[in-house]
């Protein structure tokens, strides 16, 4: 129980990555609030926000389903304002929820460019904020970000442009904070994959069943978050982790729990292992 008494904040979290985070973070007593718009089952994907509550419940947390959108003010201030009223305060914010369409400039329509910036910018942006007079008042108070170091090889700079800026802008934003708030003793890291994520979105959209081959869980990114919101906030901020990184610096070298195969896929603007 290295979480006890804290209360995580995370935008999405109905399934994938963000759940695991959340389902590690319950089992280590953390309280979890989601805001998240899957009210209703998707014909594609799994899951919505009721049934990843219920999870935390089960799994020995106690969850907060919000419905709302994390560019919507009200959504958000709804979150916040529910969350401490039930739980107290705010620990952990976690920004999860992302878009993601992969097309270049020619094909990329406006409404997609529109919503990956209103979710990954304004959404992060929105969350944070709001809840940042509550983690000046928290317990090791963190802030995390699912977003990647910033790669400005041409490779990835020309891949998907517009994808590209939205992820990096979190990257950005993420560590302003760490800058801003670090008199305040306010951690603010991103986390990113090394490899390709056995998710919904990775079969759907990058790669089917063999994608998924050559992908890990889940629970790789939620073991190393975990790992992230248990360090002393003062010393452990500005950083882009890789998932990998930080199970090897707590001591975790063998990842074969977290599946793959030898010939794992290295995930988007990662070049090679570091």
């Amino acid at each position: 129980m290295s979480l006890p008494g804290r209360t995580l904040l995370m935008s999405g979290g109905s399934r994938g990555i963000g759940l695991a985070i959340a389902l590690a973070a319950a089992r280590r007593g953390a309280k979890v609030i989601l805001l998240a718009k899957t009210d209703t089952p998707h014909p594609r994907l799994s899951g919505t926000i009721h049934t990843a509550a219920a999870e935390i419940d089960a799994a020995g947390g106690q969850a907060l389903a919000v419905v709302g959108d994390v560019r919507d003010d009200a959504s958000v201030q709804q979150a916040v304002e529910r969350g401490v009223d039930r739980f107290g305060g705010i620990d952990i914010v976690v920004n999860n929820a992302s878009a993601l369409a992969l097309d270049g400039t020619d094909t990329l329509t406006m409404k997609q460019f529109d919503l990956m910036t209103g979710i990954q910018l304004r959404g992060t942006y929105l969350l944070t904020s709001k809840a940042l007079p509550h983690l000046r008042e928290g317990t090791n108070p963190h802030i995390l970000s699912l977003s990647p170091p910033l790669n400005l090889s041409p490779t990835w700079l020309s891949a998907h442009p517009a994808y590209t800026m939205a992820k990096y802008g979190m990257t950005l934003l993420t560590l302003g904070w760490a800058a801003e708030y670090a008199e305040h003793g306010i951690a603010a890291n991103c986390l990113w994959p090394e490899t390709y994520i056995a998710t919904a979105a990775l079969k759907n959209i990058l790669g089917g069943d063999a994608a998924i081959e050559r992908s890990r869980s889940p629970e790789i990114v939620a073991d190393a978050a975990v790992e992230i919101f248990q360090r002393p906030a003062k010393d452990c901020t500005g950083n882009t982790f890789l998932d990998v990184e930080v199970l090897r610096d707590a001591g975790v070298t063998d990842l074969s729990s977290y599946g793959g195969t030898s010939e794992v896929e290295y995930d988007i603007f990662i070049d090679h292992p570091r």
